[in-house]
């Protein structure tokens, strides 16, 4: 067949298939206006008829809620007078109390951990609490974003939270709206150094030379702050590395991706599918990989999303031991999508996030399977959670009687004695797991104690 002949095909069977396929453009476009058509009559009449003034913000808002309402949690619409203070809560620094929210299938709004540091930690909020009342409000058949409009509000103005307890003890706790700088790289104290300026001393064993990283949250920076933390402890020996990503609740997916790419040389990071989204996969490159040596990550059921991702990818490509217990299951990919003539944005969920094993991380209802299972597997109950969360506070104010010279003195005990205080077993096991692979000489791909400890483990 020649040239013109085949071009003359190609263009009656391109508009045959276009001729078949604008009827059913039509058709989706007649919906659409059909739609449109009743909802603004339902408007019209309500506007006119109804027995009462109402307020027409309020009405259109609802509109748009009671759609996304029958989606999940995460999908919502960010209004234009809320876009900038959106934008900053993805970039770590906002004004507010300091808690991570999340919406459970029941409605119910629970936390999913205080920011360390944050007014809402220091006025006793704790990690798993559902707020109950905003200021003597009661939350019943509210979506998240009311729920978190109710508790923003301009800095150094109070808010009362009504909240209930694991143990289900109920407190009113009134906390003063601060601004909130998330910090996301974290070491084990801060101490005093040679030239008496505080600083975080990032080992929690002088011998053998472990180091211990705390990631509390995934911002723009997080990687860069890593990579600068962690290049000192590699020019100083490190033989060990803890990453703590306890009670971190996610955040952007490129930092996620960039950390793994920094502890892994070659293979799958992370993928990506959606209904009308192609499978996108990341994969590991060995420029800027860092050297190899033992690594266990800590993980808890408050590490959720970007955090989890980090977790499971290391763990699937036999980089890191998982010591903890099993992580949320938040693996949604959420999508900014601008509305036309400055109509605000729309967080759709438009994919799921897979680890290289092909787990999904989602939890989805009636689910058995979601998340990241640790390999050393030691539960701790919400009182014990409690008692380290205020013991990692503690270690992180300024305390005269840490003002030790780091250089003249070790960080911790020596190795062969207990490492941390008693109220962190899953942080006593992971050093002992690093402990014992480097002293073998081994690595820790496979878990260096019983799979399961005890929760009252020293």
């Amino acid at each position: 067949m020649n040239r013109e002949k085949f071009a003359w095909l190609m263009s009656v069977v391109l508009v045959a298939a276009l001729a078949c396929d604008i009827p059913r453009t039509l058709g989706h476009r007649d919906d659409d206006y059909a739609f449109v058509r009743t909802l603004l009559d339902i408007h019209r009449q309500v506007s006119t008829n109804y027995v009462e003034p109402v307020d027409e913000q309020k009405l259109q808002q609802g509109a748009i809620d009671g759609m996304l309402g029958e989606l999940d949690p995460f999908t919502n619409y960010v209004p234009p007078a809320q876009q900038a203070r959106f934008d900053q809560m993805l970039e770590g620094t906002f004004v507010g109390v300091g808690i991570q929210l999340d919406q459970t299938e029941k409605g119910d709004v629970q936390v999913v951990t205080p920011i360390e540091g944050s007014p809402a930690l220091v006025a006793g909020v704790q990690a798993g609490d559902v707020i109950l009342k905003v200021n003597n409000e009661e939350l019943k058949n509210l979506r998240l974003p009311e729920v978190i409009k109710k508790i923003s509000g301009p800095e150094g103005t109070p808010v009362t939270l009504t909240v209930r307890h694991d143990d289900g003890k109920v407190q009113d706790l009134t906390i003063k709206r601060q601004s909130i700088v998330v910090p996301t790289i974290k070491g084990y104290r801060h101490v005093l150094s040679a030239d008496h300026k505080w600083e975080w001393d990032y080992w929690v064993s002088k011998d053998p030379k472990i180091g211990y990283i705390r990631i509390t949250q995934f911002t723009s920076d997080t990687f860069k702050g890593l990579k600068e933390t962690l290049d000192p402890l590699l020019h100083d020996d490190l033989q060990g590395l803890v990453l703590d990503l306890r009670f971190n609740p996610g955040g952007r997916l490129d930092q996620a991706k960039e950390v793994v790419d920094l502890f892994v040389r070659e293979g799958k990071i992370v993928s990506t599918k959606g209904r009308n989204r192609p499978e996108e996969i990341t994969y590991a490159k060995p420029e800027g990989t860092v050297r190899d040596f033992p690594m266990v990550v800590l993980l808890n059921e408050h590490s959720a999303s970007a955090s989890e991702i980090v977790a499971g990818s290391l763990k699937d490509n036999k980089r890191a031991l998982i010591v903890g217990t099993r992580s949320y299951g938040k693996g949604s990919v959420q999508e900014l999508i601008p509305l036309d003539g400055g109509g605000g944005e729309l967080k759709l969920t438009v994919a799921y996030y897979y680890l290289p094993s092909g787990r999904l991380v989602h939890r989805k209802k009636d689910s058995t399977d979601w998340g990241v299972d640790p390999q050393i597997s030691i539960p701790m109950d919400s009182e014990q959670q409690k008692r380290l969360l205020l013991a990692q506070s503690d270690l992180e104010i300024f305390h005269h009687n840490n003002a030790t010279n780091p250089a003249t003195a070790p960080a911790t005990k020596p190795a062969t004695q207990p490492t941390t205080q008693p109220v962190d077993p899953q942080l006593d096991a992971s050093v002992d797991a690093l402990v014992r692979d480097i002293r073998s000489g081994a690595n820790t791909d496979v878990p260096a104690v019983p799979a399961t400890a005890p929760a009252t483990q020293p």
